[in-house]
């Protein structure tokens, strides 16, 4: 297979893992046959920088060319620090998502049995730990219209979601717990926004073309906590915009490390693959970020295009570096390895032979993004 991958490696340490996650792929076209190209543009502090505007013409023309598109992190304390400014870095990752019409979040939360004891959770409630959440991506508060009084005393976020925009998200979930362990959650907060009351009328109502899947409602503040205290209870988890960030983020401590959670966003044309962790600026150039986040991206992209075996290999590979302890120094205390050595190691250990692809209970369940 011949892929164009877009490769956005953005701002703080997203160039660094980036690099690892390329590294990956290109052992799975050394391995497997595939011919890949890769294409780098410039998003977010780094963009501005060069040319004032976060997302540059044409970094967005590179990424409406290609089959899919990698991407780093985004953000700086330059701009992080600075409320005044009328410009920042996610602006860039915002238009792009919005241009590509990238409406559907899907983040997976697994709990790796060899890494378990990095939770701060009870070990126990979080071992069969394995859901996905769908986050929609291009509306709600985010979005929304934006308003400062005069006087700069008084600001107004606008939350607004549709019928259309609500469905087509709230249908890829429900097809994806069809596949899994046939549970979906609606996180919402019906008992005082009007928006969540739309979202779970429409979901209500669509959950009636799946009569397999168990619909269950909750509130957001009953959501986060039940995360926390009971997260292998959970399957698939279907939230607006900024519930879903909320708690997709708060996965990251379940598992241990925000280094460790992949994402896809996907839509009806485009793919984006990225992890869930910011620019981590304090560790830039550092040789100590994890990139293990980036490098299972990688493997949701392979799913994405249906490479089923190949995806198997780069996770299969990630699991032996857990089992070796060749992991960053946020992961079981190590200061020995750096993000390269991690990244040749997994590249290295990439592999087309089908006795290294026995994925035993360890496997990560990556929320399959197929082409949609």
């Amino acid at each position: 297979m011949y892929l164009n991958i877009a490769v956005l490696g953005g701002d703080g340490i997203g160039p660094e893992v980036m690099a690892q996650s390329v590294k990956c792929l290109q052992a799975i076209e050394h391995n497997f046959g595939h011919t890949f190209s890769f294409t780098k543009a410039d998003i977010g502090a780094v963009a501005i920088k060069k040319t004032g505007e976060p997302l540059p013409e044409k970094t967005l023309k590179i990424c409406k060319n290609s089959d899919a598109i990698l991407f780093g992190a985004i953000g700086t304390p330059e701009y992080d620090q600075n409320p005044e400014s009328k410009i920042w870095p996610e602006q860039g990752l915002f238009k792009l998502r919005e241009e590509l019409n990238l409406f559907a979040n899907i983040r997976p939360v697994k709990v790796f049995p060899a890494l378990a004891k990095l939770s701060p959770l009870n070990k126990k409630n979080i071992l069969d730990t394995d859901l996905v959440i769908y986050r929609e991506l291009t509306g709600g508060i985010y979005f929304g219209n934006k308003k400062v009084s005069d006087d700069q005393t008084k600001a107004l976020d606008t939350c607004e979601y549709s019928e259309k925009e609500i469905s087509r998200i709230a249908h890829l979930a429900f097809k994806a717990a069809k596949s899994r362990r046939k549970k979906l959650t609606l996180v919402d907060k019906a008992n005082i926004l009007e928006t969540s009351r739309l979202w779970r009328r429409v979901v209500s109502n669509i959950a009636t073309s799946y009569p397999e899947v168990t619909l269950n409602c909750m509130f957001m503040d009953n959501a986060a906590v039940n995360m926390i205290l009971h997260p292998n209870e959970f399957d698939v988890i279907l939230a607006d915009n900024m519930f879903g960030d909320i708690l997709s983020d708060q996965g990251s401590a379940i598992s241990g490390s925000v280094g460790l959670l992949p994402s896809s966003s996907v839509g009806l044309g485009h793919a984006m693959f990225e992890p869930i962790h910011g620019s981590y600026p304090q560790a830039k150039g550092k040789n100590i970020a994890n990139p293990i986040a980036s490098i299972l991206s990688v493997a949701m992209l392979l799913q994405h295009f249906d490479l089923e075996e190949e995806a198997n290999a780069v996770i299969t590979a990630v699991l032996k570096s857990f089992s070796k302890k060749i992991v960053t120094p946020d992961i079981l205390g190590s200061s020995k390895y750096g993000t390269d050595y991690v990244g040749d190691f997994i590249a290295n250990n990439i592999t087309d032979d089908t006795d290294d692809l026995n994925i035993n209970d360890e496997n990560i369940g990556l929320g399959k993004s197929t082409i949609i």
